[in-house]
């Protein structure tokens, strides 16, 4: 029979829930993984919001790659600079312009886009998919002054990366140039060193057959 006391209710339910002290051991034991992105020994110039787009050439239209952070990232040790981009929650890659040994800010060259100003195209390299193949993007901000930094940064990179490609070029160069040198000199010096035994061997046969 049921009681009608509501304070022997309450001690029922409470009875129910009352702890045991009894210890259940987890089925499955979960043990933490370290997760890399790849970007750990890089710095990053530049981290903005943005939606990129791909151009499709089989449909004629552009196609949304995806919505989140685009980032350039330096290499501390190379000085290599590119260009990734991540979705916001799953984190894939939307865009990554790497090309293995190349330098690849350089080879970007950023347009502002003609309809929105909040915008900007350029054609790249891209790495995205895993395959290694040239792309074209369209990426659009959330404000004009995002877009403008944007593309100053990237101008700015390619501009100091361009100057320390020519300075290096200068210095094989001349570096080759020295080593020519260097080879024509030894060349002469090896020369010389061949005649003059012969001519000291003349002397010799020479001086025998004035000998009574």
């Amino acid at each position: 029979m049921a009681s009608n006391d509501p304070d022997r209710a309450e001690e029922a339910v409470a009875g129910d829930d009352e702890d045991t002290g009894a210890q259940i051991a987890p089925i499955v034991t979960l043990s933490e993984v370290a997760v890399t992105t790849g970007e750990e020994e890089e710095d990053a110039l530049l981290d903005l919001k943005a939606k990129l787009y791909r151009f499709d050439k089989e449909g004629n239209q552009w196609k949304e790659r995806g919505t989140g952070s685009v980032k350039l990232l330096k290499h501390r040790e190379t000085g290599k600079v590119r260009l990734v981009m991540r979705q916001a929650k799953t984190l894939k890659i939307c865009a990554n312009h790497l090309g293995g040994a190349l330098v690849v800010i350089p080879s970007i060259k950023i347009q502002e886009h003609a309809g929105n100003d909040k915008s900007c195209v350029w054609h790249a390299s891209d790495f995205a998919d895993g395959e290694l193949k040239e792309e074209m993007f369209c990426i659009r901000f959330v404000s004009v002054e995002n877009c403008k930094k944007f593309m100053e940064t990237v101008e700015s990179i390619t501009e100091t990366l361009g100057k320390s490609e020519e300075k290096e070029s200068e210095d094989a160069s001349s570096a080759a140039g020295l080593l020519e040198k260097l080879s024509v000199a030894e060349s002469k010096t090896e020369k010389a060193s061949e005649e003059v035994p012969s001519a000291s061997v003349k002397a010799e046969e020479s001086s025998e057959v004035e000998k009574p």
